[in-house]
């Protein structure tokens, strides 16, 4: 072995498993060099996750980001030799019609993203497996990219770096845990370890189980907890006995019973001649911190495989032997099972990108076997150019608040995800239930006694409607429709339609008190803010208006969305809840590589707001300020903030509108915000749940949402939000902006689209939730634009205004007609949509003459 160096330009800590070797072979693809790799242990691991690893790969997420990267790493393990492509079962069995929906709802999402899976029956299903009891299922799922990483991700990992050494731009050093992560003036400056200090411009922490020790040293916690996951052993298996396979037959899962079960080939393959059982707790799942995990001298078999006592999987393992008998029939290999440590995470995605402590440190944690090349590409990319070509906001360290890094927080999250894991089938509107009640509005008991339906976003308890408005749903109830598929009604509450168009109607008021908000102070903020925002910023005019813009990367692409204070000495960032936290890391990271003099600071909690809107919003917000004409169309014009007192207390009212019609968003001190609501309601106001303004108004309005409509593979001019002129000062993007709008047309559009029947084969009506494909209803085919991105619905929501279930979708061009026919998969049934608008085109006040009156 080389003497260990003194100096790298990248050192990957934890390089023996799948995610540091994909990492390291990334890298050096895009030109990187003089890179490092320890492990704590062998390389490859001999004791990380990878070193046990069941090593199977489905493609049926319900993102694309995850979609991806299983697929791509599928396509690169198959590159390499190292992958059988045997295709993979889901099966529902008789009576569990929720996993049935929920294989057609995988359909569904394959559809969007570009995966071949499709339902099959239950005879079908027996034909490819036969081992399975065809009268124990009602149908099955079948993915025929499905397969094994063989013989196993173990190997991959050691070919991978031992690749990588033979390029000469990786030294690999086994048996050297990181010890102190070295640190100046918040950046990694180097890893000392049990061999020596090595100084380094960039670490890569791709530490798996233990990510969370390493972050330690930084001073930070990574949202990921290590848990059981019993893996057992039945045989001897002589099926494939003298074939060479290292697996016979497609793979098997059993979701409704959270197990899956697959062969393990011929008897002298590397695991060879078992049945290999796995199960996921959904009770109690057994979570261990990385510090209690056991150092390889003092563990049986190795630390991330602990002890299994078979009574413990016991009820499962029978309900196992019921679908296929076979286990039954052999032997419990009991020296050979053992619960085998992986990672879930607060809400289900990876901690990924540059630490929020030091820069140029990086993580790559909690990632399974699955999806660990195409991981690791991202991240190769995102250290390289700064972005990557798929959004990675839903796997970006940043997203994170702090209070989300505290231990009880990520202990009880992690809890609840790792119960989740297989079964049940997750609802896109799915709560939590563990760390609730973190924050609260300055009201919220007054909404507790209204019977407010809380859901939480960014820690911010948000009610969705209110019990107290019941009675509108009578007075209301020929527009108000009322969902009988519990899945479309699951976790909404049609008193929120009814709601809507009581304000509409009169007026209302909402709490928004989740805007995550930032302060941007000092004598450079102007300059960070014109530089990052596509709309101008900076002049004297801009002072006491509200600037609608947006953030791009270096590809002219959209990176956030969000509204702009302009005060004397000050820009106030308005964000939402889920994307706040990341463009406040952004932007500090901006200012500090520009050597910007600024100060940027969260006060979201310092604030609170309230919305109130309406045709009577004027009339009855003028009751309760001081100076009542101060309100008037000439004194007040839109877009305008001005302060005004309610309750004897300092309001700054912004006239803007997300929900289409006369009113003013209102921002105080949190102090301030129960006096204000109280002397609202006192009008006789009615309180709208977040529902409105959130989903059902807001497609009404055609008006897009970040991280969802908004993301980084679509520009400014496809959204139809780009302003009519460029500003002259430059800003990040402003080349590539300016190249996408000498074209003669985009590539795609952002469209509305409405269901023209949505009446399923039972004769129901469905009010869709979720991804839908968006297809060519004579190919059948998904849409798909000239540069390879597929069409789904970014967002939907039935609108009680128009009476209509509305979507949002990226075109190809070709399809950006009004009046287009298309069709919608929901569910694996066919709907008739059409385009109903070309770009930014409100369904509701099309002539936006409501907010502005």
């Amino acid at each position: 072995m080389s003497a260990f160096p003194e100096r790298a330009k990248v050192v990957i800590v934890g390089l023996g498993g799948i995610v540091g070797a994909s990492v390291a072979h990334h890298l050096i693809e895009r030109g990187w060099d003089d890179i490092v790799g320890i492990d704590k242990s062998g390389i490859p691991t001999d004791i990380g996750s990878t070193a046990h690893a069941s090593d199977f790969c489905y493609c049926t997420s319900h993102d694309l980001l995850s979609t991806w990267c299983t697929m791509y790493s599928v396509d690169f393990y198959e590159k390499m030799g190292h992958y059988s492509r045997i295709g993979g079962l889901e099966v529902a069995r008789v009576g569990d019609d929720e996993r049935m929906a929920e294989l057609k709802r995988r359909v569904d999402s394959g559809r969007a993203f570009g995966t071949n899976v499709k339902i099959i029956s239950a005879a079908e299903a027996k034909e490819k497996f036969p081992l399975l009891e065809e009268d124990q299922i009602q149908g099955a799922m079948w993915d025929p990219d499905a397969g094994l990483v063989v013989p196993r991700s173990q190997t991959v990992a050691g070919k991978l770096v031992d690749n990588a050494v033979k390029t000469g731009r990786l030294k690999a050093f086994a048996n050297t845990p990181a010890l102190e992560l070295l640190q100046e003036n918040g950046r990694v400056t180097g890893v000392r370890t049990s061999r020596g200090t090595i100084h380094a411009d960039h670490v890569v922490v791709c530490a798996g189980l233990w990510g969370r020790l390493i972050a330690e040293l930084a001073g930070e916690d990574l949202p990921v907890m290590p848990v059981d996951h019993p893996l057992t052993f039945f045989g001897p298996y002589d099926e494939f006995a003298g074939t060479g396979l290292e697996i016979g037959r497609p793979l098997l899962r059993d979701q409704g019973n959270s197990a899956y079960l697959r062969d393990t080939g011929d008897p002298k393959s590397t695991e060879g001649g078992q049945i290999e059982w796995g199960y996921y707790y959904e009770k109690n799942p057994r979570l261990v911190h990385p510090r209690e995990i056991l150092e390889k001298d003092q563990a049986r078999l190795s630390p991330s495989q602990r002890d299994l006592e078979l009574d413990d999987v016991i009820e499962p393992l029978e309900r196992a032997m019921e679908l296929t008998p076979i286990l039954a029939e052999l032997g419990f290999n009991e020296s050979h099972s053992f619960n085998g440590l992986l990672q879930t995470t607060t809400d289900g995605a990876p901690s990924m990108g540059e630490s929020r402590k030091l820069r140029g440190l990086w993580y790559a944690v909690a990632i399974w076997v699955k999806d660990g090349p195409g991981m690791g590409k991202l991240l190769a990319d995102w250290m390289t150019d700064g972005r990557t070509h798929i959004d990675h906001a839903g796997i970006d360290y940043a997203r994170f608040n702090d209070f989300q890094l505290n231990e009880d927080y990520i202990y009880g999250r992690c809890e609840e995800t790792a119960a989740k894991i297989y079964n049940p089938p997750v609802h896109p509107r799915e709560p939590f239930g563990n760390a609730r009640g973190i924050r609260r509005s300055p009201f919220y008991e007054r909404e507790v006694e209204l019977g407010g339906h809380f859901m939480e976003l960014g820690g911010w308890e948000r009610a969705h409607g209110y019990a107290a408005n019941n009675h509108l749903l009578e007075k209301y109830a020929d527009q108000v429709p009322l969902r009988e598929n519990e899945w479309d009604s699951r976790h909404f509450w049609r008193v929120s339609n009814a709601e809507q168009l009581e304000m509409s109607a009169d007026c209302g008021i909402i709490n928004l008190s989740h805007f995550h908000m930032t302060d941007i102070t000092g004598p450079d903020h102007l300059a960070l803010m014109e530089w990052l925002c596509a709309a101008k910023i900076g002049g004297d005019g801009n002072i006491g208006k509200g600037i609608y813009t947006h953030m791009l990367d270096d590809e002219g692409m959209v990176r956030a969305d969000f509204t702009v204070f302009r005060m004397e000495d000050r820009c106030r960032l308005v964000n939402g809840a889920d994307a706040g936290p990341r463009d406040l890391q952004y932007m500090r990271r901006v200012a500090q590589d520009r050597g910007l003099d600024v100060t940027i600071r969260d006060v979201s909690e310092d604030y609170t707001t309230i919305g109130i809107w309406g045709p009577n919003a004027r009339k009855n917000l003028q009751k309760v300020v001081e100076d009542p004409e101060a309100l008037s169309v000439e004194n007040f014009p839109f877009a305008a903030i001005r302060q005004i007192r309610i309750a004897g207390k300092t309001v700054m009212a912004f006239r803007i509108s997300y929900v289409g019609e006369q009113g003013w968003e209102l921002h105080m001190a949190y102090e301030d915000g129960l006096a204000v609501w109280d002397a609202l309601r006192e009008t006789g106001v009615i309180a709208v749940g977040v529902e409105t303004y959130a989903n059902s108004r807001r497609l009404e309005k055609s008006l897009r949402l970040q991280n969802a409509d908004l993301h980084t593979q679509y520009n400014l001019y496809e959204a139809d939000l780009a302003r009519p002129k460029v500003k002259e000062a430059d800003f990040r993007g402003k080349a590539k902006h300016l190249e996408y709008r000498a074209r003669e047309h985009q590539p795609a559009m952002l469209c509305t689209l409405v269901m023209t029947d949505n009446t399923d084969s039972q004769g129901v009506a469905r009010y869709p939730v979720g991804t839908l494909p968006v297809m060519d209803p004579e190919t059948g085919e998904t849409l798909i634009d000239e540069l390879g991105r597929r069409s789904y619905t970014s967002s939907i929501a039935y609108g009680p205004s128009i009476g209509k279930n509305i979507a949002l979708a990226y075109l190809p061009w070709d399809y950006c007609q009004v009046g287009r026919k298309l069709n919608l998969s929901y569910f694996d049934e066919i709907y008739p949509a059409e385009v109903a608008g070309v770009g930014y085109a409100p369904l509701y006040d099309p002539q936006n003459l409501k907010p502005r009156s």
